[in-house]
């Protein structure tokens, strides 16, 4: 698989199409038993209160895996995604209110490189709260 988006067709302030992610209890659970981390925060509303967080919360790596979604989206290939990184800001927290909550991801090219890369940066809010901050990822273009 090679990426579908060429660097020619590019330039610095290029949108990516943006991502609504609905995460829930089950959503969070099912990520639980894909990555392994049982860690009650992640589904015990109790203990959750117990250490002073507002509620369940999502998992940080699933947040982080959201907004490299976005740019595999928009590439066409996850092998084109050379680096991403995040600083984690908020966690989102998930109401076992049958909504949960919705992690609303956008992205812009941020610098256009000369080895055929660009730059994205991206916006990950919940509730209109930025939960991660330094947002961004390397991306091999297609030539």
């Amino acid at each position: 698989m090679s990426a579908s988006v060429a660097w020619a067709d590019v330039e610095v302030g290029t949108e990516l199409p943006s991502l609504s992610v609905p995460v829930q209890r089950a959503t969070l659970v099912r990520y639980a038993g894909a990555s392994g981390d049982f860690n009650p925060i992640h589904w015990n509303q109790d203990f959750a209160l117990e250490v002073g967080l507002p509620d369940v919360i999502a998992h940080g790596m699933f947040t982080m895996a959201s907004a490299a979604r976005l740019v595999t989206n928009w590439v066409g290939d996850p092998g084109a995604v050379l680096d991403c990184g995040v600083r984690f800001t908020r966690p989102v927290v998930v109401p076992n209110d049958g909504v949960g909550a919705l992690i609303e991801i956008t992205g812009v090219v941020g610098a256009k490189l000369d080895d055929g890369t660009v730059r994205v940066d991206i916006s990950a809010k919940c509730e209109g709260v930025t939960v991660l901050a330094k947002a961004s990822a390397i991306v091999r273009l297609a030539q």
